[in-house]
This record gives C-alpha cells, structure tokens and sequence, in this order.
C-alpha cells in the first residue's frame, strides 16, 4: 500500500500506545462489526504474527474489541472495552494462529449474531492503515480509507454493470473495485471503495436487484 501523506505515516488521532497496534487494529474489529450489521454475541480473534507475540502489552485486544463495539480510534471507552462488552453480553475468544499469514499484524474476527455470520481477515500495516484481505469467506481486497460497498451476489451476467449503474445514478464516484466468486455461476462478492458513502436509498436499490442477496456498507471515518 502507498501512504499518501505525512499523516498515514504518523496515525490517526487514537487512545492506545501504537498506530499499527492499537488504532490499526481497532479499524479491523470495527470493520468487521459493520460487516456483521450488528453487535456480535460472540467473537473468535485468532491473531498471527506481531499481533499474537504482543497484543496483551500494546492493547490490541482491547482495541480489536472496541472496534467490535464501534468505537473509533480515539473514543475514551477504549481501554474499558473488555468490560463494556461484557456487560453488553458479548463472549469474546483469543487464540494464535498458526501457518502462512500476509503480514506481520494480521487477524481474523469471527462473529456471530444469533443466525448472523461475518468474518474478516486483514492485517494492520503502520499509521493506523489496515488491509483487509479477505470478508466471508470471499478473497477481496480493500483499504478501509473510503466509504466500502460490500455487495454479497450471485456470479450472473449483467450484476455488476447493475450495480456501477446504480452508484453512477446516485452521483458515486467509484475509486476501486475487487470481485471474487466461489464457482462460476455461483456466489460472489463484490467489494468498491467510494468517494462518499451511499445513500440509504441507494443502498435500498442495490439490495433490490436481481441476483443481489445482501449489500453493506463499511464506513470507519
């Protein structure tokens, strides 16, 4: 990823000791908590690398948990966030994982909601910047630093022209696209990146195509 001024390198205004361990991976968690459309009952964090050898001194987990809770980087509430889920009933489970990983910082959340899934892999690359590499299941990848659409389809001829119509209709300006599909004719998963967030009444017409089964959108700033 190229950082594009002074303040990717420095970090976001944040509570916590580190951009890359703290603020980077509050972005993560509350990635995945907009992904999940609610606040999860419960959570699985397997963290690789840097992330596994050190997140217990840096507040990393109190950061991937407070971005489960949807704070921001620089919300007070930060270093109470184990308490806090707690008391919301959320049940939380840390554990290391093993095998080949992107990056240094990388994590994967896990998170249930009654019959509600989402899971999430990214990495925290320096400045409060994140990756995300991979979302239910699906290899697509984004920044986090704009308004993300995330848009769960069937691989159908004419879906994705559907959708840029739609956002093009609704005056957005795509800056970035990723699409990944399980098989042919199957399901996909189409991630873009926006200038602006979508409308609620945008997001409404998407969700309304043929062959769409769910849009999101993921928005950290």
């Amino acid at each position: 990823m190229r950082f594009k001024n002074v303040f990717n390198i420095i970090g976001p205004s944040m509570v916590g000791p580190s951009s890359s361990h703290t603020a980077g991976a509050a972005r993560l968690g509350r990635a995945a908590r907009q992904l999940l459309g609610q606040l999860p009952e419960h959570a699985d964090i397997i963290l690789y690398g840097s992330f596994a050898e050190t997140y217990w001194g840096h507040g990393t987990d109190l950061a991937l948990v407070g971005g489960l809770l949807d704070y921001s980087t620089d919300d007070p509430r930060l270093p109470d966030a184990a308490e806090i889920a707690d008391e919301q009933g959320m049940t939380i489970q840390f554990s290391k994982g093993s095998g080949n990983y992107p990056h240094p910082n990388f994590v994967r959340l896990r998170l249930k909601c009654g019959e509600q899934q989402a899971e999430l892999a990214g990495a925290s690359i320096g400045g409060g910047n994140i990756e995300i590499h991979e979302l239910n299941g699906f290899d697509v990848k984004g920044s986090g630093q704009y308004p993300t659409l995330v848009v769960e389809h069937m691989d159908s001829k004419g879906v994705l022209a559907d959708i840029t119509r739609t956002l093009s209709e609704g005056e957005l300006n795509i800056g970035f696209m990723d699409v990944d599909r399980k098989s042919r004719s199957g399901e996909a998963m189409t991630l873009i990146e926006l200038d602006g967030a979508p409308s609620a009444s945008v997001l409404k017409q998407i969700e309304a195509l043929t062959h769409v089964t769910r849009a999101i959108v993921i928005d950290l700033d």
